[in-house]
């Protein structure tokens, strides 16, 4: 695994994985403004690979990310600085979020620790979640007097259902990892040092696959949350044409007629 120029994160490949791990221990990888511009570069860096297949995601130390950066915010208001008309409309949180979610590769998060307020949203914004046995989950926005952002208002009702998304957002209760499986908002606990490997192993295995239909298939998933059975049927049709036209479907094919396993290139 190679670092990168980044301060607030480190960057590094493990094959066809990129490694995006959140490297602020010491504030349990709160978000100040460096670690969102950060973010949205290293995602940014991801995607622009192409040798990157897949991303995983995740934080150091004790704590996957506590949120936005309490202190750095405090310490702006001390000062007199206000925000800016462009970070009014459209904060630099959002758009960490969105590079998560918008990403062209599949994003695996392994959640380490606690995953607070908008820490536990860039979570959610992932395309598959694994947690730690160690993991807490909180929507802790209300116990700062604040309501939910970063995304928490599309994600909690689709996952867990309004009824349960209210209570979370309305209590700022936090979760276990048990519970949160349970919820469906991972889908596999493990012990610790397990974590990270896991992670990797369901990513390579991702990378391992056919890049064009993984991502169609993605797509076509995220696009039929909305729109009626036909839409979704539309989407599916004009993605199994394109993919049909690929090697990597030829290639599909011809290991399954053989007996070995694919070897997928992107084409």
């Amino acid at each position: 695994m190679s670092d990168t120029h980044f301060e607030t994160l480190r960057y590094g490949l493990e094959g066809q994985v990129a490694v995006i791990t959140l490297a602020r221990p010491e504030r349990r990888n709160a978000m100040g403004a460096q670690l969102k511009r950060e973010l949205v570069a290293a995602f940014a860096r991801a995607n622009d690979d192409p040798q990157v297949r897949a991303i995983v995601f995740t934080g150091e130390g004790t704590a996957f990310c506590a949120g936005g950066d309490v202190k750095e915010m405090q310490a702006s208001q001390a000062a007199g600085e206000s925000r800016s008309l462009e970070e009014k409309i459209q904060p630099s949180r959002d758009a960490a979020l969105l590079a998560i979610h918008e990403s062209v590769k599949p994003v695996i998060v392994a959640v380490n620790g606690a995953a607070a307020g908008a820490g536990m949203n860039l979570a959610l914004a992932a395309d598959i979640r694994l947690a730690s046995r160690t993991a807490r989950f909180s929507q802790a926005f209300v116990r700062r007097g604040l309501p939910p952002d970063t995304g928490a208002t599309y994600f909690l009702p689709r996952i867990v259902g309004t009824a349960k998304a209210c209570e979370l957002a309305m209590t700022g209760d936090a979760i276990d990892a048990d519970e949160a499986l349970r919820l469906g908002i991972v889908s596999r606990v493990l012990e610790p040092e397990a974590l990270l490997p896991a992670a990797l192993e369901l990513a390579q295995r991702i990378a391992a696959g056919p890049p064009i239909a993984i991502r169609l298939a993605r797509q076509a998933l995220y696009q039929g949350m909305q729109g009626t059975l036909r839409d979704a049927l539309a989407r599916e049709a004009a993605a199994l044409n394109v993919c049909l036209e690929t090697e990597d479907a030829k290639e599909g094919v011809q290991a399954f007629l053989d007996k070995r396993e694919p070897r997928f290139t992107g084409r």
